[in-house]
């Protein structure tokens, strides 16, 4: 094969021989990039080869660009996005384009929701090609990458880039798509890279062979070199794997919609530019080329899901940890390209209005081989630049001093001369950031950060920063555009990446009650750091006249702007988030309620507030367990409050949800009381709630029989559920506080159930619930305890009864504190002489007769009604003696004043 590499293909298998231990495979992997080389340039339509995130790319893009002015830029980029890349006019970079899908059809449901990023920065030459395209009159931009549907498609499992995570997570768990993804993927050729380098990382390797000497370089030598790499890289990649894979079917793709394109339009090839990785530039697939006879890739179906488009802020750090890049690398990138636009005087292109630009000057030349001269030396790099390098350590160390380092002048110029150390002991002249970097942690980091930043972290502050984009408000989905009109009362810059501080005087200015409902809102739908109340509160029943809030929307614009992914309003985004966790199928009668008391704290809605309800309702009849009874239990309590408080009368589904509580909780009590698995917090609510809704149950046509007949049925083990049933008992009157007295000094004196006599106290603390006037006889067995239970049974359970009591009963404990304040004295000297009230001897009752009147003469001389209502009572007992008394009549006639008195009083 002739052409214009024949002498560097000559030399490689001459290397190659030379290596006579070397791998067989060596002839034919050196030929072949080179024929990979002489492939890609061949091509009639221009491929024009980029690493991600890449200076140099970026550099020789813009030359490119105003040389050629291509008419159609094929980019490699995901082919639905392509409506977003106007709104780029709008931001402030970086950025990401983002696709979004939360309701799936043909992916698997538990994998929701589904995201794709594809981050923008001003250095890459993706950004310059794009800004090209839509700044210049009649060029064509055509994304011809996979959609993101087929993103998942082809790769439904994907493996996360090791790296750290960055201080703010901007891109969340999406996955992520780049544009030139240039690094080895066979591990020994990076170690052995790295290795000969002297570097740490791939990243700085990067740097120093390819990004500095390319900046500089002419085109052709810049597109061979990447076709060299990318081809090298390519080969040496393992094939039998689903990235490889992968990644071939994207090239089938992209080149099918380019020649669908040059088909469609009749565009002459010579006027195209395609802009892909370095990696598919060097492919051979047959698929791959512009020949219209070329065969083309059959591209599947997208499912049904439905996407949702948008623009995300992004940053640098989370570039790095989205794609596995050294920490820093892309703040140095953007420092690079800066610094080789000042010296190259190249005009990068922006986003201005547009314009046509001066007529192309580049000519078709033959391609001539640039390879062997750029092989053959080594890397031409800048020299030592003093003035750079020695603001670098002044300006380190003022950073260094502001967070808390004890550095001086002195550390400066040991930063300096160890920078020049490093470089040297690595092998190049110039130090580069990486080696500013390392001289810095080793003359000024100490055992212990004193601040927030170590030096690793300020050299990246002072190199460049974290630079964090911003979507601007033209940008901006209808959700977030509202949320920023909706809350312009408050006079805030909500776009300021700072806590801002909102006073809301309510009574002083009744406007601003829109704002605060639309922050409550807000303050249920993003991260608790974005929207934070700090004076104020919103729960049923109470009404602030002031507020105080610590807005962070600016740092949080992200999740703003997926909010507008889920509907155009905020409420219409609540309400959406309220039913999707009550017909969630995990969803519980408690969370149901809870979207319930959610949808009058913040929705005026009574029809949504009625389907919540009545799915709280379904929830409760279906469920065969009680954990939630606790939480069912404050919720409905509250919620009968409110209504009752604020509505004639009760809704429909609260009436509903009582009544099926009642007969639920009544059919399950006898198996909570036997089951383990069933705590006795649980079979305290249950009760809590058959007793506290006793009285509105049984207006509502609930039986009575049902709730003794379901305690008369249980028979508990554990003594805690013992003590609870004993409880209940007295609640329905088959059991005196005397008996219960009786049966807790019974256990007290048995020296076989003192060890268990604790549980026993733990289940008439939670007895408060259901029975509260149960707390006098509490506060009394507790005091027992302590006074009666021996030490070894005391002390292990008095930590026992504190967690407990903070855990499961901490609403009770001021119940207890009360009673327990009643019951004992209130001054030190009252203890002496102090009785306890259930040790004090009390008299026998006697029987005492008084003087009966009228009526009590009638039912006296007639017993027989009496003694029938009594039997169907069950009240057992005889008649007292009665004492005739004095007649009523007789008596109002002496004393007539009163009479008089009332009749004037009625009217009468």
């Amino acid at each position: 094969m002739s052409g214009p590499f024949e002498g560097l293909r000559s030399q490689l298998l001459g290397a190659a021989e030379a290596l006579a231990e070397g791998p067989a495979a060596l002839p034919e992997i050196l030929a072949g990039i080179v024929d990979d080389v002489d492939h890609a340039l061949r091509e009639p339509l221009e491929i024009f080869p980029v690493c991600h995130h890449s200076p140099a790319s970026g550099l020789a893009m813009v030359r490119r660009l105003r040389e050629k002015q291509p008419r159609v830029i094929y980019l490699e980029l995901c082919e639905d996005l392509g409506p977003l890349l106007t709104e780029l006019r709008n931001c402030r970079l970086p950025v990401a384009l983002q696709a979004y899908a939360s309701e799936l059809d043909g992916f698997p449901k538990e994998s929701a929701p589904l995201s794709v990023i594809a981050p923008i920065t001003e250095a890459s030459a993706e950004y310059q090609a794009i800004v090209y395209a839509l700044e210049t009159p009649g060029v064509e931009l055509v994304l011809v990458d996979r959609s993101t549907d087929h993103v998942f498609q082809w790769q439904p499992t994907v493996e996360a880039h090791p790296g750290e995570e960055p201080e703010e997570d901007l891109h969340g768990d999406a996955v992520g798509v780049e544009i030139g993804d240039l690094r080895p993927r066979f591990t020994e050729l990076e170690e052995h890279l790295l290795h000969h380098g002297r570097v740490r990382h791939w990243s700085e390797w990067w740097d120093q062979y390819v990004e500095q000497p390319l900046a500089n370089a002419d085109y052709e030598t810049y597109r061979q070199v990447m076709v060299l790499i990318g081809s090298l890289f390519r080969r040496l990649a393992p094939h039998d794997t689903r990235r490889f894979a992968s990644d071939e079917d994207r090239e089938r793709h992209m080149w099918t919609r380019i020649r669908e394109h040059l088909a469609a339009t009749g565009t002459d090839r010579a006027d195209c530019l395609y802009v892909c990785g370095a990696f598919h530039a060097a492919s051979r697939l047959p698929e791959v080329g512009s020949e219209p006879g070329t065969p083309d890739f059959a591209i599947t179906a997208r499912t049904a899901t439905k996407w949702l488009y948008g623009l995300i802020p992004s940053s640098q750090s989370a570039i790095e940890a989205q794609f596995g890049l050294a920490p820093g690398s892309v703040s140095i990138a953007a420092a690079t390209w800066r610094k080789q636009l000042g010296r190259s005087r190249l005009v990068p292109f922006q986003f201005k209005g547009k314009r046509a630009l001066p007529a192309p000057v580049a000519v078709a030349e033959p391609v001539t081989d640039q390879l062997s001269g750029y092989l053959s030396g080594p890397p031409a790099l800048d020299g030592l630049d003093e003035e750079e390098l020695r603001g670098w350590c002044v300006d380190i160390v003022r950073l260094a001093r502001r967070n808390g380092y004890l550095a001086s002048t002195a550390d400066a110029i040991a930063v300096f001369e160890t920078s020049i150390l490093l470089a040297g002991m690595r092998g190049r002249a110039r130090p580069t950031p990486y080696d500013f970097q390392d001289a810095a942690v080793t003359c000024i980091e100490k055992d212990t950060v004193p601040g927030r930043r170590d030096v690793r972290r300020l050299c990246e502050i002072l190199l460049g920063g974290d630079r964090i984009g911003q979507v601007g408000y033209e940008a901006l989905p209808p959700l977030a555009r509202d949320v920023h009109d909706r809350l312009a009362p408050l006079e805030l810059n909500l776009e300021q990446r700072t806590i801002q501080r909102a006073l809301l005087d309510l009574a002083a200015r009744p406007e601003l009650a829109a704002c605060s409902q639309l922050l409550w809102m807000l303050r249920y739908l993003l991260p608790d750091q974005a929207v934070r109340p700090i004076m104020g509160s919103r729960r049923l029943g109470e009404k602030h006249i002031q507020e105080s809030w610590d807005l962070d929307l600016g740092r949080h614009q992200r999740t703003i702007i997926e909010l507008g992914y889920e509907g155009v309003t905020v409420e219409q985004v609540l309400e959406q988030r309220l039913r999707r966790d009550a017909w969630d199928p995990k969803a519980t009668a408690a969370t149901a309620l809870k979207a319930v008391e959610h949808s009058l704290l913040f929705l005026e809605s009574p029809r949504l507030t009625d389907e919540l309800g009545g799915r709280a309702v379904e929830l409760l009849a279906a469920e065969r367990a009680v954990d939630d009874a606790p939480t069912v239990l404050r919720r409905i309590r509250r919620l009968l409050a409110h209504y009752r408080a604020t509505e004639p009368a009760l809704p429909s589904w609260c009436e509903r949800f009582v009544t099926e509580g009642y007969a639920h909780y009544c059919t399950l009590l006898p198996a909570a009381f036997v089951e383990e698995e069933t705590g006795v917090r649980q079979v305290g609510a249950m009760l809590g709630f058959l007793f506290s809704m006793e009285s509105l149950a049984l207006s509502l046509g609930c039986d009575r029989t049902q709730l003794e007949l379901a305690v008369r049925q249980s028979h508990p083990e554990s003594p805690a559920k013992v003590a609870l049933l004993w409880a209940a008992r007295h609640q329905l009157g088959a059991l005196s506080l005397a008996d219960l007295r009786t049966r807790v000094d019974e256990l007290l004196e048995n020296p076989l159930v003192v060890p268990a006599f604790p549980q026993y106290v733990s289940g008439f603390v939670q007895a408060l619930e259901p029975v509260p006037r149960l707390a006098p006889f509490v506060v009394e067995t507790l005091s027992k305890a302590f006074g009666r239970l021996p030490d070894p049974v005391l002390l292990p359970w008095l930590p026992t009864l504190i967690t407990t009591l903070r855990a499961q009963a901490g609403e009770l404990v001021p119940v207890l504190t009360r009673e327990a304040g009643r019951t004992f004295p209130g001054t030190l000297a009252g203890i002496d002489s102090w009785t306890p009230p259930w040790n004090t001897q009390r008299a026998a009752p006697v029987a005492a007769t008084r003087p009966a009147g009228p009526a009590v003469m009638l039912l006296a001389a007639h017993p027989d009604t009496t003694d029938g209502v009594a039997s169907l009572l069950g009240c057992a007992g005889g008649w007292a003696a009665v004492e005739a008394g004095p007649v009523t009549a007789a008596l109002l006639v002496e004393h007539p004043a009163s009479v008089g008195a009332v009749a004037e009083l009625l009217g009468a």
